[in-house]
């Protein structure tokens, strides 16, 4: 190989040594990415200078070329229950299938300071609650929005934001990621896509948008190295067959109703077999169900259109029919309302009342509370539409995830869940909830469901089996720490476990009483403290209970306990988080915001960990 000598190069002793050194360990493609980039970066030197041997070698880029586009490119998904996650990892094979170096991070785990080091960065972001980001984004995404965030004009980026639209500030942590970035210099690889809870063919496309635009800026001679390549599919992810897009019949083995005679609840304990499917799931992990709707909701539905049953509709673009009773039965979503369904039903219909309904924010977010689409027929109907007409605006049932409530290292080839029964009354109808019922009315041992695992990562028992864990599910909320238990036993854990659990009588609402009984016995379970609210003149909820406990909680903290939190986000969760905030304030002799930083820093070192819903 020639060799850089000083007398015959521009460089002195030291760099002509250095170049040496170089390259001979360059690639082909390196090579070719160092030529274009010097070419670009300065023509006139690079005119000029006699180009060393070993780089005229290699055939660099002519002088007018641009400089390659980089072939890394970061992922970082922002995840509560785990979708985010598994389609950023999804992206990340299918760009590494195409040649591409590939990063994929929770958002909770990347330095926001590398952020100005990233060339190709994509983004896939769920909204969390009333427009919140999950709490794996939180600390980034107050980075960003932050002061101390970077000019960002060599980066391009791309979002792919989860959602529900049946919540007002549908896709927002998505919608705030992209604009930032736009606002911090960034341009798009590609646009965003807002996914609704039906995301899987969205998701396919922005990712293959992404992988099309990237393969496009590449130099010719990395671009034809990067031929295409099908999507990842969740099949190939999974040791098992049977996914979110393929679910499996599980048998249900057992239904108990688990609150006592006299109880104005219902909460099933539901066992299904997962014998032949190869599924496996961990502790925090949750199954997906998909349900069907109530038969007799769906007959007044179509009694209201006066349509027939057994007409046949298409329901998807691979042109699979159904009855019309089968599909609003099983696959079409019929209870919940939303605005962009409700502006769909409009420009379909056009009806005026409709379209004056959904002019105001304020009427449209009061009307979709407790009603459905029977009702829309009912007030505004009957439209002279036909039933292929109307279903192609409605969306595909979504799956409703549970908790899994028990360890698969206790209970081989099962999975079990804790369900409570949804039944209420609202706009002078009797409501339920669409698999809540099902599984407590219309389905019993022997019958199946369409199943699937949903891991999540976000919520898991520390590596170190020592690590104190404190425990806070009222109501069914319970289900995931029942889980947490058995596995331990299940292993012999010996570190300290603390639970806390509330419901609204003693007598009859006490799930998994002799369990938890069983576990103190024997020392599974080092502490429990319980709240139930109608036995006392004052209400006492979990968080009194933090509070009366207060000094030897913080101390668990501060030996550096584990804290995890399940159940109703919007009141629960909500005020255990504030009741942390102060535990830690008091006990602590901090300010608020001293305080409000050590249960960050718990959630960023994983420490804190919530599944709420």
């Amino acid at each position: 190989m020639l060799q850089l000598q000083v007398t015959n190069s521009p460089f002195n002793e030291e760099q002509a040594e250095l170049l040496n050194r170089l390259l001979p360990t360059l690639t082909e493609g390196q090579k070719v990415w160092l030529g274009g980039f010097l070419a670009a970066s300065s023509p006139a030197a690079a005119s000029a200078a006699p180009a060393p041997a070993a780089v005229e070698a290699a055939a660099p880029v002519p002088a007018a070329a641009a400089p390659a586009v980089s072939k890394d490119v970061t992922i970082l998904y922002g995840s509560q229950t785990g979708n985010a996650q598994r389609l950023a990892q999804k992206a990340g094979q299918t760009l590494q299938s195409n040649g591409f170096n590939v990063t994929v991070s929770a958002m909770s785990d990347f330095k926001p300071n590398n952020l100005k080091k990233v060339q190709n960065l994509l983004i896939v972001a769920s909204t969390h609650g009333e427009g919140d980001p999950p709490d794996n984004a939180i600390t980034f995404h107050e980075f960003l929005h932050g002061k101390r965030a970077p000019k960002l004009d060599d980066l391009q980026f791309s979002v792919l934001s989860l959602g529900d639209s049946s919540y007002e500030f549908f896709c927002q942590t998505g919608k705030e990621f992209d604009q930032r970035l736009e606002e911090l210099g960034g341009k798009r690889i590609a646009p965003r896509v807002d996914c609704d809870l039906d995301f899987d063919e969205p998701a396919a496309e922005w990712i293959d948008s992404v992988v099309k635009s990237l393969s496009e800026t590449l130099a010719p001679a990395a671009q034809a190295a990067a031929t295409a390549a099908p999507a990842v599919t969740d099949a190939q992810m999974t040791e098992s067959e049977y996914s979110r897009t393929n679910p499996f019949r599980a048998e249900i083995l057992e239904s108990i109703n688990l609150n006592g005679r006299g109880s104005n609840k219902e909460t099933r304990h539901i066992e299904l077999s997962l014998e032949g499917s190869g599924l496996t799931y961990k502790p925090g992990d949750a199954l997906g169900i998909y349900p069907e709707n109530d038969p007799k909701l769906v007959d007044e539905l179509i009694a209201a259109f006066g349509w027939n049953p057994d007409e046949t509709v298409t329901i998807n673009k691979q042109g699979d029919v159904l009855s019309l009773r089968n599909a609003l039965l099983t696959h079409y979503e019929i209870t919940v309302l939303t605005k962009p369904l409700l502006e769909k039903i409009a420009q379909l219909t056009g009806v005026d009342e409709l379209h004056e309904l959904i002019g105001s924010s304020d009427k449209v977010k009061e009307y979709v509370n407790g009603r459905d689409l029977l009702d829309v027929v009912q007030q505004f109907g009957p439209f002279g539409v036909s039933p292929q007409d109307f279903v192609n605006v409605l969306r595909k049932m979504p799956a409703r995830l549970y908790s899994i409530a028990s360890s698969l290292e206790a209970n081989p080839d099962e999975v079990h869940l804790t369900i409570g029964a949804v039944r209420y009354n609202a706009n002078g109808r009797d409501r339920s909830g669409v698999c809540s019922i099902l599984c407590a009315e219309r389905l019993e041992a022997g019958d199946t469901l369409p199943v699937y695992i949903q891991h999540n990562d976000n919520f898991k028992l520390p590596a170190n089996p020592e690590t104190p864990v404190i425990m806070i599910g009222p109501g069914t909320g319970v289900a995931p720490f029942r889980a947490f238990m058995q596995e331990r036993e299940e292993l012999g854990t010996e570190g300290p476990a603390w639970m806390f659990f509330g419901d609204q009588h003693f007598v009859t609402d006490f799930l998994y009483q002799t369990e938890w009984q069983k576990w103190l016995e024997s020392g599974v379970l080092t502490k429990m403290d319980v709240a139930f609210s109608r036995d006392t003149d004052e209400k006492v909820y979990v968080q009194h209970r933090m509070q009366e406990s207060s000094k030897e909680l913080f101390q668990w903290l501060q030996q550096g306990a584990a804290v995890y939190v399940c159940g109703d986000e919007k009141n629960m969760a909500h005020d255990v988080h504030q009741t942390l905030i102060s535990i830690v304030e008091k006990e602590g002799s901090m300010s608020r915001e001293q305080a409000e930083k050590y249960v960050a820093d718990m959630q960023q070192q994983k420490r804190y960990q919530r599944d709420v819903y």
